[in-house]
């Protein structure tokens, strides 16, 4: 039996396909380690025709690592560490910016796998920016500038108060998850733990203010860098198709979901892996 998969490079900096692998079957050990390597390489995967059940996707994100169990988002039925993205009419995206998955943690996700389940009928595309080629990219005075500071990353800046205050019950949920995630530090240059390379880490969704600047230095450096992370050399982007699924490097990059089709419908199932103390 052929175990090797096939890698097809969307970009020079981020992004492959990835073909010959059905992942809605437990992955030889074989397989594993190219899609793992596969992942490091190419930091965001994509696999067209991929028809997973909630309990299946959860067994792939195992094999990662432990799962992380989202404070506010609602999830599959009987699986809650699968996260349900169910944007329409009545529930407006709120995934519209760049952001890089929960770094409001002490230990943000290493690695999340996204399934698409019903899609818009045009529109709802994702994209993808790696924070290893943005850090390359910049002067090396302006490297050494950021290789030491440190930047505090708010649960609040994405979740506002005034989005889950629909019922008691749902601002019950807020506060408690406002309560249990105090903002926390990390450094804005992060080393990635298995490749070594060195990345950027700060994104528009939870990063508030370097540490050490005054507010207005602060706020000058940080546009700067959300704007830089976000350009299109950078940039993968991916049209999706029904049961399609992206696997992505948390902790080097930041993606963004284009809201271009609301109020359509659109579905997603996602799993969070749990990473590791940014350094």
């Amino acid at each position: 039996m052929n175990e090797r998969l096939s890698f097809t490079a969307l970009g020079p900096n981020i992004g492959a396909q990835v073909s010959d692998v059905d992942l809605s079957r437990p992955l030889s050990d074989a397989q594993f380690e190219q899609l793992y390597h596969g992942l490091l390489r190419h930091q965001v995967l994509f696999v067209r025709n991929q028809v997973i059940t909630p309990e299946q996707q959860r067994a792939l994100a195992i094999r990662f690592g432990d799962l992380h169990i989202h404070p506010v988002y609602p999830h599959a039925e009987g699986v809650e560490e699968i996260i349900v993205l169910d944007t329409h009419q009545d529930n407006p995206p709120d995934n519209d910016n760049w952001h890089t998955d929960v770094t409001f943690i002490q230990t943000p996700p290493a690695i999340a796998i996204l399934a698409s389940k019903l899609l818009p009928e045009s529109g709802g595309d994702t994209l993808w920016s790696t924070g290893i080629a943005a850090y390359e990219a910049l002067s090396e005075p302006f490297k050494t500038l950021l290789n030491g500071l440190q930047a505090e990353h708010d649960f609040k800046k994405s979740f506002q108060e005034y989005k889950y205050r629909k019922t008691e019950e749902e601002h019950q949920r807020w506060q408690q998850a406002v309560a249990k995630n105090p903002p926390v530090q990390h450094p804005v240059i992060r080393t990635h733990p298995v490749s070594g390379r060195k990345a950027l880490f700060v994104n528009e969704g939870f990063t508030t203010r370097l540490l050490g600047l005054s507010e207005k230095e602060s706020d000058a450096l940080l546009n700067f860098l959300f704007w830089h992370s976000a350009k299109p050399e950078f940039q993968v982007r991916w049209r999706w198709q029904e049961n399609d699924v992206a696997i992505w490097d948390n902790r080097v990059t930041q993606h963004y979901a284009n809201a271009d089709y609301y109020p359509a419908r659109r579905v997603m199932h996602r799993a969070t892996v749990l990473g590791d103390k940014p350094f």
